[in-house]
């Protein structure tokens, strides 16, 4: 626990580097995500540095993005100007009660303390809102990405690792229903820089000790450079496939 907990808190000290490297969401799994709620009023739960912001602001949504970490608040407020942003966590989410049509979660549900987390989620929803789960998976069927996920020793499915007791949690609390389970292609235009940006923002590589992260980020600048499927294309498709996962807040 208290190793995740650290990584958990681990974002902000590589908040830059998640801006730039971290992959956005598909207009469509947002959509599909918000066409059962009641209006459009969204809150962006652990919103980052505003990867989904961005694209609930791009859909007409009333955005308003909770964060605990203020470095990915400052990283937040350059990338969406103008939208509310609030310090606050998914345990204690600084909004009054009903006052929410959707609250999504990208990327950070299996972060969180999945109870209180239901109970605050259920709290701020309005009645028929709906909490959507997002997350980008990349390939590892892809051998290139296989590769990848040996040199970080960290598996490509976060939802597969972290996701199943948190959904029971949400399955068994008494303000949720299961809505679906949708996935969405979400190809991302990458360079050998991005990649090394990217390794760097996660939190199995943030938190390492130094000497080790950089032999690791070290190994990942050398899979750039000499995989047969990278080492020739100056721009390559990290292949994403994001996960949408929708429950509905009864009336």
């Amino acid at each position: 626990m208290e190793d995740r907990d650290r990584r958990a808190r681990s974002f902000g000290a590589v908040a830059d580097r998640y801006a730039r490297a971290r992959p956005g969401y598909p207009p469509a799994a947002v959509e599909w995500l918000l066409e059962v709620a009641p209006g459009r009023a969204v809150v962006d739960l652990a919103a980052g540095t505003g990867k989904l912001t961005q694209v609930l602001v791009e859909a007409g949504a009333e955005a308003v993005a909770v964060e605990p970490d203020a470095g990915m608040r400052a990283a937040l407020a350059r990338a969406v100007p103008g939208v509310e942003i609030l310090a606050g966590t998914a345990e204690a989410i600084p909004l009054p009660d009903t006052s929410a049509d959707a609250v999504l979660v990208a990327q950070a549900f299996h972060w969180f303390d999945a109870r209180r987390a239901c109970d605050e989620i259920g709290r701020v929803l309005r009645p028929s809102g709906v909490l959507g789960l997002l997350w980008n998976l990349r390939d590892g069927s892809v051998p290139w990405v296989a590769d990848l996920d040996r040199i970080l020793d960290w598996p490509a499915d976060v939802v597969a690792r972290a996701g199943d007791l948190s959904f029971a949690e949400i399955e068994r609390h008494p303000l949720f229903a299961a809505g679906g389970r949708r996935e969405f292609p979400n190809p991302v235009a990458f360079t050998a820089s991005r990649l090394i940006d990217w390794a760097a923002s996660t939190s199995r590589v943030a938190t390492r000790p130094e000497a080790e992260r950089e032999a690791v980020l070290a190994g990942v600048a050398e899979l750039a450079r000499t995989h047969p499927d990278l080492r020739d294309q100056a721009v390559f498709a990290m292949p994403y496939t994001t996960v949408a996962i929708r429950f509905d807040r009864p009336r």
